[in-house]
């Protein structure tokens, strides 16, 4: 299958969001999702019959609930579907693959019990460029802040496939998989270019390998809202 580069004028106008804590989406990263509840079936099987795309977004913490749910942050990332599969159970596996960051410009009438908004790309166009890849990125500082981390956090790595990931994937991969708070994660969606991205990502390692006395390890709220 041919990869999936539209330009600015082919992505949607209105767009169904997954509000899901914890979960980054960037542009060019997979994120696969297990979807089960009845009103997120019903949004991914719309969006199969609907160019395939839906956004991702996180509930803001702290932010007053208004009348479909969670207050949101105002910058998510639009994905498409690129792979999908249904369980004997009914669930759907799905991978999603992101396409370009949006801003909220309004949110609109739920459908199917699934909120939806009216995406604004201005600003993000860079994130549609496949040839973009970043430029400057400090490599061992980065590898140099992982092994800390992932020793601090108990977590077991496959160190020669990593050194054998681009920087471009490497940096992607880490800034979704590795477990930040909420409000890093969307520091990291929100950064003005890779290399910002690259550097925020350093840092976080960095405090991450050395948590405050009495900070706490637990992970963010993954529940969907």
């Amino acid at each position: 299958m041919a990869a999936f580069h539209p330009t600015l004028d082919q992505l949607p106008p209105e767009i169904a969001v997954f509000p899901l804590s914890g979960a980054l989406l960037l542009p060019g990263g997979r994120l696969p999702l297990n979807i089960f509840e009845p009103r997120y079936l019903a949004m991914t099987l719309d969006s199969l019959g609907a160019g395939r795309m839906f956004g991702m977004i996180q509930p803001e913490p702290g932010a007053p609930r208004g009348e479909t749910g969670p207050g949101l942050y105002r910058i998510g990332c639009l994905g498409r579907l690129s792979s999908f599969a249904e369980t004997e159970d009914g669930r759907l596996l799905i991978t999603l693959t992101g396409v370009i960051r949006f801003r909220v410009a309004e949110e609109l009438p739920m459908r199917r019990g699934y909120r939806r908004v009216r995406a604004d790309y201005a600003g993000f166009e860079a994130d549609l460029d496949p040839s973009g890849t970043p430029a400057g990125i400090d490599r061992p500082a980065l590898l140099g802040a992982l092994r800390p981390f992932f020793k601090a956090r108990g977590i077991e790595a496959n160190w020669e496939a990593i050194e054998q990931t681009s920087d471009q994937l490497l940096v992607l991969t880490l800034a979704m998989v590795c477990p930040f708070e909420v409000r890093e994660k969307q520091a990291l969606l929100e950064a003005a270019t890779p290399e910002a991205r690259a550097a925020m990502l350093v840092a976080l390692l960095q405090m991450g390998a050395h948590p405050e006395p009495g900070a706490g390890d637990l992970p963010p709220d993954r529940r969907p809202s």
